[in-house]
């Protein structure tokens, strides 16, 4: 499933195609894939015709894109006659288009007379945009789903309790969808407070690995790069919540920061052709992986001082963990 740095490369290839410009039709080619959207397909569609998306903003692994629901007059190709796009000072969007990836979902520009991909499921017209040396953008945003996992649907704009944007966008708005709003802040939002998170962090009682899993805690991090971050920090996945020093905690969440901070410089990590970003290219941050998925290779950091400690894998959570056995040593009273 994508996690943070995958989503994050989404949303800013999106942000620069997408802001500004008006939906001028929407296909449903398969209504499993707007099977959230309680009203049905043709209230979706009804809602989305003539709507300006106005940003393109993400919390965690959640991706969502606010809406004016009819386009200023003033609105010309890729914004308003400024040059600039739809914002707050248009009047505030109170619905948004909501994408939920899922194991397989993508989101695509494409040019209208490219054919269709295999797994399309929905396909959103955009008005006409010219990107900045005056090269015509693609006209289609297409929702591919090969599981059908995922999938997209209308949802309200509610404040942010604590005034804050609501995620990471170019806009800034305080709003998020009411399905985003339990979903704790991740550790590249510029809201996000270590302190609370550490106060809450102490007040569990189960490993530091199971924690960071929890998107009501932290936000965005998933199998791989919890294995990574933790490798980082030198910590092991077992390591009880309730024990960690605040040295560790703060040392932990750079670690993340760090570890996702590469991965968007690479494009993410992409394993097949089910994760790619809108252009519809993989990532390669798989090359620069030191634990997850290294099952038996040397640990780069042991090697690095002579060591040839083999990364070992252990079962977690019905899925696997990686882990240097010197780095990162079993705690004695450690939880899974």
């Amino acid at each position: 499933m994508p996690e943070l740095p995958e989503v994050e490369v989404v949303r800013r290839g999106l942000a620069s195609w997408v802001r500004g410009r008006t939906i001028t039709g929407v296909d449903i080619l398969d209504a499993r894939s707007v099977r959230r959207h309680a009203a049905g397909p043709e209230d979706l569609i009804g809602n989305l015709e003539g709507a300006v998306v106005t940003d393109v903003v993400r919390r965690g692994k959640f991706l969502w894109l606010p809406l004016l629901e009819a386009a200023p007059s003033a609105v010309v190709p890729g914004g308003h006659d400024d040059g600039t796009v739809p914002d707050a000072h248009d009047g505030a969007p109170r619905l948004a288009l909501m994408a939920h990836l899922g194991m397989s979902g993508q989101l695509l520009m494409e040019d209208p007379h490219l054919p269709d991909e295999k797994h399309l499921k929905v396909r959103f017209r955009l008005s006409p945009a010219v990107s900045a040396d005056g090269s015509p953008m693609p006209a289609e945003l297409r929702f591919v789903d090969q599981r059908i996992f995922g999938g997209v649907f209308l949802t309200d704009l509610l404040p942010t309790p604590d005034g804050a944007p609501g995620g990471l966008s170019e806009t800034g708005l305080p709003l998020i969808p009411e399905e985003a709003a339990h979903i704790a802040r991740d550790p590249l939002d510029p809201a996000f407070s270590f302190d609370e998170f550490y106060a809450r962090l102490r007040k569990r009682r189960t490993g530091i690995k199971r924690a960071l899993l929890d998107q009501g805690l932290v936000s965005g991090v998933g199998n791989i790069y919890a294995d990574e971050s933790l490798w980082a920090a030198k910590l092991h996945f077992a390591r009880p919540t309730d024990t960690m020093r605040r040295a560790d905690a703060l040392r932990l969440i750079e670690s993340a920061r760090d570890v996702m901070t590469r991965a968007l410089d690479a494009g993410g990590t992409s394993f097949d052709s089910l994760y790619v970003n809108v252009n519809g290219a993989s990532g390669y941050f798989s090359r620069s992986l030191n634990a997850y998925g290294r099952e038996g290779e040397t640990c780069p950091r042991c090697a690095a001082v002579g060591l040839s400690t083999l990364i070992r894998r252990d079962s977690f959570m019905n899925r696997s963990s990686y882990s240097c056995p010197v780095c990162q040593p079993r705690p004695r009273n450690g939880r899974w």
